[in-house]
């Protein structure tokens, strides 16, 4: 990141947000409705929960699965406008790739 790469700076805060997400504790519909205001928990971490650990196998997963996500998309624009696009998101799918091969995970 030093290096001010751009794409995969980019690709690696996306990445990171995909993983934080699959890290969340799935909330039940009737959680989300929730109850009386007299019963609900309040103070300094009420809405803590304790988060999900990914495998590894899971982590790699997830990242290869943002990697295929672009190829997808930039296979899906043909358009000759959409080029430029196109190239990047295949960019951003080599730096995914490349963090896997360099983990073993591929």
């Amino acid at each position: 990141m030093r290096a001010r790469d751009k794409v995969t700076v980019r690709v690696l805060r996306s990445a990171l947000a995909a993983l934080d997400n699959a890290e969340a504790v799935p909330v039940a519909e009737s959680e989300l409705r929730g109850s009386a205001l007299e019963h609900s928990p309040i103070g300094a971490g009420a809405t803590e929960a304790v988060r999900c650990e990914l495998s590894e196998g899971r982590v790699a997963e997830i990242v290869r699965a943002e990697a295929e996500e672009r190829l997808d998309a930039a296979a899906e624009l043909t358009a000759a406008v959409h080029a430029d696009r196109a190239t990047e998101l295949r960019a951003e799918a080599a730096v995914l790739f490349r963090f896997l091969d360099s983990a073993g995970t591929v």
